[in-house]
């Protein structure tokens, strides 16, 4: 007989697991098929066979953990397949239930119409898309960095994540806001009870939820991808020292290593014997290294909030190519004008040039967005593990300069916008 016969424990813990894949799986049951949903949840007969679903895909969890006796493959497993699928079931749910956050608010019917007509068009499928393509492709890639490939592959991924969100989003503002304008929709649309204001926030908010959303799935994506890096090239792939009671070795990945250390006490030691404790440990390992990625991935995102909302104050007055050509303008000088100015205080006063080339390295630095906050080298290229609270709390100091930031560029847009001759 097997062991998940004479421990009823195994029996409890592989129904947990599937009950817990069955909530996540729920809100998007609903929206494949509503009547359906509808039908199942009035009608006690379709609930006793979902129940019995339920226990049957509980059992055969059972009898896999049962039989499977590696504490480390189950926890593999409860890492990548459970974990990972369970990940992706929240990310869908939150790709649904994200637009009705807003809908309370006022131009919160443009936002979420916005929202709607930005996740629709092909444009945000294809990017999406070919940025998860490129992130495996750079797995592929030899870095030729004597041991810290993996380092590397992981900034180019997170800058992949960022540089995809930041295209879709000023590419989408540009054209939605500028054709609604001179395409006369837009007299239509502040007809209705919807004033200026609301209709640039609207779109903006609605652009920028579709970001959010893609710059999730491709963090999904981006953890996966950094595991086969580890399985591609052997000299990345030494296990870190997660066990708090084994000594401080070489860290692989300084970044997810405190969130991984802390996972570990819960589930008693390095890999529990407990089946159902392995895969949940599994599991946790996971979404530790989902928080730790997501941190950093807020900190590019308010690179893209910046950006779009810069994008959406220039549509109200300009068109699409010089608004595109003004972005980029914006995106490299907000990069290039901190090395400008560190370069001229440097430089002799006598150069040729040197003067003005200061003047406008400082007058870029002032009024153009301190794009180099947003960086997530220094967090990822180091050899001690990183502070996940420290890193936290410069996210959200980043995170609120963003904010300000994108307030400014929107107040200007109204600026601008209000003006607009829109007959």
């Amino acid at each position: 007989m097997g062991a998940w016969l004479t421990e009823p424990s195994i029996v409890l813990a592989g129904i947990f697991l599937a009950l817990v894949q069955l909530l996540a799986a729920l809100p998007w049951l609903y929206v494949v098929d509503p009547q359906g949903f509808r039908r199942t949840v009035t009608t006690p007969s379709a609930m006793a066979s979902v129940g019995l679903g339920l226990l049957a895909a509980g059992l055969a969890l059972a009898v896999y953990m049962g039989y499977n006796s590696d504490s480390r493959s189950l926890s593999w497993n409860g890492r990548y397949i459970y974990g990972g699928l369970l990940h992706l079931q929240l990310l869908i749910d939150l790709f649904i239930l994200l637009p009705y956050t807003v809908i309370g608010f006022r131009g919160g019917a443009v936002a979420y119409a916005a929202y709607r007509e930005a996740c629709r068009q092909p444009m945000f499928w294809l990017i999406t898309l070919g940025a998860m393509l490129l992130t495996w492709l750079s797995v592929c890639i030899p870095y030729f960095t004597f041991g810290d490939d993996y380092k590397m592959m992981k900034q180019i991924g997170f800058d992949i994540s960022m540089l995809a969100a930041i295209l879709f989003g000023v590419l989408a503002a540009s054209m939605s806001i500028s054709e609604e304008i001179e395409g006369r929709t837009a007299v239509t649309l502040m007809s209705k009870p919807v004033n200026r204001r609301q209709f640039l926030l609207g779109k903006y908010a609605g652009i920028v939820l579709a970001c959010l959303i893609m710059t999730l799935f491709l963090g999904w994506n981006l953890t996966y991808a950094l595991r086969a890096v580890r399985e591609f090239d052997q000299i990345n792939n030494d296990p870190d020292p997660v066990d708090p009671y084994a000594p401080l070795s070489k860290v692989v990945d300084p970044m997810t290593f405190q969130a991984q250390r802390s996972v570990v006490p819960v589930f008693e030691g390095p890999v529990p014997s407990n089946p159902g404790k392995a895969v949940a440990r599994g599991a946790g390992l996971w979404f530790s290294d989902v928080v730790a990625h997501t941190l950093g991935q807020m900190l590019g995102f308010g690179k893209v909030m910046i950006l779009v909302a810069i994008a959406a104050a220039l549509a109200t007055r300009l068109s699409f190519v010089v608004n595109i050509v003004l972005c980029l303008l914006v995106y490299f000088l907000g990069h290039l004008a901190p090395v400008v100015v560190r370069v001229t205080e440097t430089a002799s006063g006598t150069a040729v040039g040197a003067g003005l080339a200061a003047f406008l390295g400082r007058l870029f630095d002032v009024l153009l967005p301190a794009l180099e906050f947003f960086n997530m080298g220094p967090a990822i290229i180091r050899e001690a593990p990183l502070d996940l609270w420290q890193f936290a709390i410069y996210v959200l100091t980043v995170f609120g300069y963003s904010c300000l930031y994108t307030a400014i560029a929107l107040v200007v847009g109204l600026l601008l916008f209000e003006d607009r001759d829109l007959a």
